[in-house]
């Protein structure tokens, strides 16, 4: 289902802008990842990239890889899903492959951890930053906040294993979000 307003993008526009997410966003580009679809190129609503991140992250693999993967299957077949993962790989792998020769012979020096420590900091203020816009759609529905309150609940607090904590909340969560379907449908209907 395409909504009103958002485009359709061709292969090389899927494979440029990838490509330019994997640059520009290296080693965390979820946050760029859904400014780039949802705010500047309009291919997904807000609502369309969460709901597509959600299965993202329930299939196995990075979510950005399946994200590249979902996005140019949904708008070009298999053409566009292999145009898209290549975009967001090709041009990382180089850099991953060089960079990591150069950490290998001064890995030891007090700059470079300096260097990333604060570059996890960053990383970490993007995620929340992006979580936030990610929950814009859910806010206020209370089946859906519940359930990812309990999702963070079990991980980020418990640190409950992810594979278990899926396989009991997901089905609760589908569960849950149909019963409420229902009570408000029969609500309606009474």
């Amino acid at each position: 289902m395409q909504d009103a307003g958002l485009r359709r993008p061709g292969l090389s526009e899927l494979f440029t802008g990838f490509l330019l997410l994997g640059l520009t966003g290296f080693g965390g580009v979820l946050p760029m990842a859904r400014a780039m679809m949802v705010e500047r190129r309009r291919w997904l609503s807000e609502a369309g990239f969460t709901d597509l991140l959600g299965l993202c992250q329930f299939l196995p693999g990075g979510n950005i890889i399946n994200m590249s993967v979902a996005v140019g299957l949904r708008f070009q077949g298999a053409r566009g899903a292999v145009v898209a993962l290549l975009g967001l790989i090709l041009a990382p792998s180089a850099i991953v492959i060089g960079l990591g020769s150069l950490y290998a012979r001064f890995q030891d020096h007090p700059t470079l951890r300096h260097l990333f420590a604060g570059l996890a900091a960053a990383a970490a203020g993007l995620l929340i930053a992006t979580a936030v816009k990610i929950a814009r759609p859910i806010w206020g529905r209370a089946v859906p906040m519940v359930i990812a309150g309990l999702f963070f609940l079990a991980i980020a607090v418990l640190r409950l294993p992810l594979l278990p904590t899926i396989l009991v909340l997901a089905p609760l969560g589908i569960l849950a979000t149909w019963w409420a379907g229902r009570r408000k449908e029969a609500g309606r209907a009474a």
